[in-house]
């Protein structure tokens, strides 16, 4: 039985038994409803460019872009591209040795304008990774411009806290900086790139992050900045989105046992801080959430994933694919530093698509208000404009599960946003393990 097989024979029992009263034990309206804002329309897929291949990496995810567009992703995101150093390294694809190369294992720069190409013929815009905080110990700036890095005492130049495998920048150094921007103008001039994420925003100054995308913007007035930050103040720097750090491990939770009803409450709190015109970014998995969780348990089962992505999507912000939710049978943590090649599934592409789908079909309503009405075991959350009706129930557990409907809608003839089909609405929604519904008026 799919997903939302359980949700239409409650359906047809509840409307067999002719019952007309759909006010009794039904649970009560929160006193306030909240009333969302900021409502994005796109959709990101986070590539690691390890994980098409051990080799010609650059091909292999080329290869894969019409898939990809073809699940409503509106924004890619490449890793970092670029070569990677290897002294003191550790094999991360942050440890940054030439700013303007590519990563020669992962091909040329033919291959990557190619993939720039591809993805823009698909109707997808394309950022890179930019990692501005520090640079490989084998990069050229160390022996060059050694004043370019932060010393200690002693003259020596020194790592960020934590990461031996790299040398600190110095951003009081303005040459510094100005090779910084014009390394991140490189990739705008010479593959015409939309835009980039920005690792370890906090690192670097907000007069540099100000300066650089007022210059990129001067190129191309739509570019994309995402900031890797949860700090709200790198919106005025000009970044169009930050990132909600507890969304991942908040539904994680409410998938192992957790309160369902903590899933809303965050991402209330999160988009509270998201001024109007920006964003905020939303998953379930990223590369250092995979590599630290065991991706077939985090939440539940891997049926789990996509129910828990599409809480994370349909819940407002910048939903988020990572190369490896639409892979079948994976298990434990994945090393983003690990090169193989994954065998991505038509079938969990194709559940991706129509919960990306029903996003965007649901834009105006998801500008409404909120409500919940969460149990021990369903997340269940409605959200209303004059008119229309959004209704949201995701089963977070192993077993069958059910959640009584809202008064307001308990009867009421809906669509649902995966299948198209209209139902009416039970009293009590059934939801198979990991099932969700999504329907909309």
């Amino acid at each position: 039985m799919n997903k939302i097989a359980s949700f239409i024979a409650t359906v047809a029992a509840f409307a067999a038994a002719g019952c007309t009263s759909y006010e009794i034990d039904m649970p009560a309206n929160p006193a306030e409803p909240v009333i969302g804002n900021e409502v994005s329309t796109n959709v990101i897929y986070q590539a690691n460019p390890r994980f098409f291949g051990d080799n010609e990496c650059l091909k292999g995810l080329t290869r894969q872009v019409s898939r990809i567009a073809g699940m409503e992703c509106d924004i890619l995101w490449v890793m970092p591209v670029y070569e990677p150093g290897e002294l003191n390294g550790i094999g991360s694809p942050y440890c940054i040795r030439d700013f303007k190369a590519v990563n020669p294992r992962y091909g040329t720069m033919t291959d990557l304008k190619e993939l720039v190409n591809t993805a823009h013929s698909s109707g997808m815009k394309v950022i890179l990774d930019w990692v501005a905080n520090h640079t490989a110990w084998d990069c050229s700036w160390i022996t060059e411009h050694p004043d370019w890095y932060v010393k200690d005492a002693a003259g020596n130049i020194v790592s960020p806290s934590g990461w031996s495998d790299v040398a600190q920048l110095n951003f009081a150094n303005a040459d510094m900086r100005a090779a910084m921007k014009d390394a991140m103008l490189f990739w705008v001039e010479q593959l015409g790139i939309d835009g980039y994420r920005c690792d370890y925003a906090d690192g670097v100054p907000h007069d540099f992050w100000s300066d650089v995308i007022t210059a990129l913007r001067a190129k191309n007035s739509d570019m994309i900045m995402l900031a890797e930050t949860a700090n709200p103040d790198y919106y005025a720097d000009g970044f169009d989105m930050i990132y909600d750090w507890n969304s991942s491990t908040t539904i994680s939770a409410a998938f192992n046992g957790g309160k369902p009803a903590d899933v809303v409450k965050e991402a209330v709190e999160a988009l509270a801080k998201v001024p109007d015109g920006k964003s905020i970014l939303r998953y379930v998995f990223n590369h250092d959430v995979a590599a630290e969780n065991n991706v077939a348990t985090m939440f539940g089962a891997p049926e789990g994933v996509p129910a828990a992505y599409m809480l994370a999507s349909m819940l407002n912000g910048t939903p988020m694919i990572y190369s490896s939710m639409d892979v079948e049978g994976l298990s434990g943590k994945l090393s983003f530093f690990n090169y193989m090649t994954l065998d991505f599934s038509t079938s969990i592409s194709d559940e991706y698509k129509a919960i990306n789908a029903a996003f965007k079909a649901s834009t105006e309503v998801r500008r409404g208000e909120l409500r919940d009405f969460s149990n021990s075991s369903v997340v269940c959350f409605t959200r209303a404009i004059p008119g229309h009706n959004l209704l949201v129930a995701v089963n977070t557990t192993g077993s069958e599960k059910s959640v009584k409907s809202p008064i307001s809608l308990a009867g009421s003839t809906m669509t649902g946003l995966i299948d198209g089909k209209q139902v009416t609405v039970p009293v009590e929604i059934s939801l198979e393990p990991y099932s969700y519904t999504i329907l909309m008026n």
